[in-house]
């Protein structure tokens, strides 16, 4: 019989430097007079510690244990079920190859795979400078687009193996990455804040526009009896008149 070794029990998880965690209590408070039932909370509060830290460690859930009076096994629960909160260090941008059935086939298991090699990490790895943690996930809703890669849950429609090579390239440079809609694209610490319930202070982030474009009306034209329309998007990105010229 092979000897299964036990181990020692794990520890408590350490408590935020009091700096922080007073900084944190103060944000946390915000977060919990919003919602009647304090434990309703929990998900804007993992978005908070995840915007301290970029992963949700075991310090963290302490602290939305003892902030929300719920046991940490009850926060492993949550944080453990919902893809959005990392459990280990990860990268400043989480970029998201869709691999579902229709970006599958237009491309996203080629462009998948080639991020792999490109970047020289497997699924959920974070290239060494800290930069890229890539992932494969599922569907965004943006099948008109296909195939779909993400960026810190903003969209970057229309790629190809080569234009998401150069999209993590110049990621890793330091270079200005603008997404295809939606609004300009910031860290993952920045985004975890945001998701918590925090307004975005960035200049033009609130006013930035581009929500589904005229590919996801075809659709509701096709339904009201209208004629269909040339493709208005180039399934690699060039735009075209309404017409088709």
């Amino acid at each position: 019989m092979t000897d299964v070794p036990l181990g020692m029990p794990q520890l408590p998880a350490p408590d935020y430097p009091e700096g922080v965690r007073a900084r944190l209590e103060a944000d946390a408070r915000e977060v919990i007079a919003r919602y009647p039932d304090s434990r309703s909370a929990l998900l804007p509060l993992l978005h908070l510690v995840q915007s301290e830290e970029g992963y949700v460690s075991r310090t963290g859930m302490r602290f939305c244990a003892e902030m929300l009076d719920l046991t940490t096994a009850e926060v492993t629960a949550v944080a453990t079920f919902y893809t959005m909160y990392r459990r280990k260090p990860s990268g400043e941008y989480q970029v998201g190859v869709c691999t579902n059935t229709l970006c599958a086939v237009m491309g996203g298991d080629a462009i998948f795979e080639e991020l792999q090699e490109h970047l020289g990490v497997g699924n959920n790895g974070t290239t060494d400078d800290g930069k890229i943690t890539l992932e494969h996930i599922e569907c965004n809703a943006a099948c008109d687009f296909a195939p779909v890669v993400m960026v810190n849950w903003e969209f970057f429609d229309n790629q190809t193996p080569r234009s998401a090579k150069e999209l993590v390239d110049d990621l890793r440079a330091g270079h200005p990455v603008e997404p295809t809609r939606g609004a300009p694209l910031c860290t993952y610490k920045e985004t975890a804040r945001i998701l918590a319930g925090f307004p975005d202070t960035r200049e033009g982030a609130v006013h930035a526009t581009g929500g589904a474009g005229p590919a996801s009306l075809i659709g509701l034209r096709l339904a009201r009896g209208e004629a269909a329309h040339a493709p208005i998007v180039h399934p690699r990105g060039e735009t075209t008149t309404e017409g088709g010229e």
